[in-house]
C-alpha cells in the first residue's frame, strides 16, 4: 500500500478501508500529540517559581499554548488543502519536539513561555492527521473510523494531566517535557515510514487559502452549526476539568494529587463514546444522537450538584458522563463537515476546532470567578446553561 501512494493522487483515497493498525497508529500519534496542551497545567505552582514567573502571570504558562494552537490551528492547519499533507505532518511535529525541548531547558520566563507558545502551535500537527484519516476512509466507514481516532486524541487529553503530575512528583517538572519530546521524535520517524503521501489539486497560494476561511465559514450552515453546538459542550468541558480539582483538592474531600490523578483517570472512560458516535453517525442518526450529547452534558452538570455536597461517586458519575456527551459529539460534528468535500476538508476541519476551542478557554477562563464567587454550585449551573443553549438552538435545525 505505501509503495503505490508515492504518486501525486495518493492511492489512500482508493483503498476499501483504513487498516485497524493504520487507525491505531493516528489514535496513538493524535493521543501524544494533543496531550501536549495540558501536560503544564497541573504543574504551573512548580514551574512558576523556578523560571521567575509570578503568581499573577503563572496562567501565562497555559494561555499561550492555547494561543500557540488556536494561531496554528488558521494559520497551519489550511495547509493541509494545498500541500504534501506527509511533510507537513513531520515538520510540525518536529516544530513542537523543538519546543518542547525549549521548555525543558530554560532558565528564565521568557524562553519558558516562548517555548509553550511554540508547543501549541506545533500541536497542531494533530489536527492535519484527522483530515487525512478521513481522506483515506470510505463513505461509509468515515464516522467510525474518525470516531476511533478521537478515542485516542481523547484519552490523550484526560491522561495528561494525571500522567505530568504523577511524573514530576517522582523526577520534577522538566522531565515531563524531555519524555514528550523523545516520544515524538519516534513517532515523527514512525509516521514518516508508514504515512501515504498525499498531494491535494490545489490553485490556491496561501494568502489566497487564509482567505478564503471566512467564506467557508459564512456560507456553510452546517459547520456553523457544529461549531457552536461543540464550543458549548467544550465550555462545560473545560469549566468542570479546571475547577474540579481545586474542589476535589478542598476541605471538604482533602485528595492528594494522586488521588486527582486517579478521578481524572476514573473520567477517561467518556472516551470510549467517541466510536459510538462515529457508528451513530454512519448509520444516519446524527440528529437524535446531537440531541442525547447534548441533554447527556446537561444531565452531568445536574447530577454533580451533589458532588458540591460531599459525594464524591455523584462527581465521579458526572465527569464520566460530561466526557461522554462531548467526545460523542465532537465525532458526530467532525463526521458532519468531513462530508462537505475532500478538497476543503483540513480549511473546514481548522475552523471547526478554532471556534470550539475558544468556547473551551471562555469555559476555563470564568472557571475560577464563578468558583470564588458561587461555589461548585454556581460552576454547576453554568456548566448546566451551556449545553440547554446548545440544545434550544439544535431546536431550530
Amino acid at each position: 500500500m505505501m509503495n503505490s501512494a508515492h504518486t501525486p493522487h495518493s492511492s489512500a483515497s482508493h483503498q476499501s478501508h483504513m487498516p485497524g493498525w493504520m487507525v491505531f497508529l493516528f489514535a496513538c500519534a493524535c493521543g501524544l500529540m494533543v496531550a501536549n496542551l495540558y501536560y503544564s497545567q497541573p504543574l504551573i505552582g512548580l514551574i512558576a517559581p523556578e523560571i521567575g514567573l509570578s503568581d499573577s502571570a503563572a496562567s501565562l504558562i497555559v494561555t499561550l499554548t492555547q494561543i500557540g494552537y488556536c494561531a496554528g490551528l488558521i494559520l497551519l492547519v489550511p495547509l493541509g488543502d494545498l500541500v504534501e499533507n506527509r511533510k507537513l505532518v513531520i515538520f510540525t511535529i518536529c516544530g513542537a519536539i523543538l519546543a518542547l525541548f525549549i521548555a525543558m531547558l530554560a532558565q528564565n520566563a521568557t524562553w519558558f513561555l516562548m517555548g509553550s507558545l511554540l508547543v501549541g502551535i506545533g500541536t497542531v500537527a494533530v489536527q492535519m492527521l484527522i483530515p487525512i484519516a478521513a481522506h483515506i476512509s470510505p463513505e461509509e466507514k468515515r464516522g467510525r473510523t474518525v470516531g476511533n481516532i478521537m478515542s485516542g486524541l481523547l484519552l490523550g487529553i484526560m491522561l495528561s494531566r494525571p500522567i505530568s503530575s504523577l511524573i514530576a512528583h517522582s523526577f520534577g517538572w522538566r522531565p515531563v517535557f524531555g519524555i514528550s519530546a523523545c516520544l515524538l521524535v519516534l513517532l515523527a520517524v514512525i509516521l514518516w515510514l508508514l504515512l501515504p503521501i498525499r498531494k491535494p489539486n490545489s490553485h490556491h497560494h496561501y494568502f489566497s487559502l487564509i482567505a478564503s476561511l471566512w467564506p467557508l465559514l459564512r456560507d456553510t450552515p452546517i459547520l456553523r452549526r457544529r461549531a457552536i453546538y461543540q464550543a458549548c459542550l467544550f465550555a462545560s468541558f473545560t469549566l468542570f476539568w479546571t475547577i474540579s480539582p481545586v474542589l476535589l483538592a478542598s476541605p471538604m474531600y482533602s485528595l492528594t494529587q494522586l488521588g486527582i490523578a486517579l478521578f481524572a483517570l476514573a473520567g477517561a472512560a467518556g472516551a470510549l463514546a467517541a466510536p459510538i458516535g462515529g457508528w451513530l453517525a454512519d448509520h444516519g442518526h446524527t440528529k437524535i444522537a446531537t440531541a442525547g450529547s447534548l441533554l447527556t452534558v446537561a444531565a452531568a452538570f445536574l447530577l454533580s450538584q451533589l458532588g458540591g455536597m460531599g459525594s464524591l461517586p455523584a462527581l465521579v458519575i458526572a465527569g464520566i458522563l460530561l466526557d461522554l456527551g462531548v467526545q460523542c459529539n465532537v465525532v458526530l460534528g467532525q463526521r458532519a463537515i468531513y462530508s462537505l468535500g475532500a478538497d476543503i476538508r483540513s480549511r473546514l476541519n481548522a475552523l471547526y476546532m478554532a471556534i470550539f476551542f475558544a468556547g473551551g478557554a471562555i469555559g476555563s477562563g470564568i472557571a475560577s470567578l464563578a468558583y470564588v464567587t458561587g461555589g461548585w454550585s454556581l460552576v454547576a449551573w453554568i456548566g448546566f446553561a451551556f449545553p440547554i443553549g446548545a440544545f434550544i438552538y439544535y431546536l431550530t435545525e
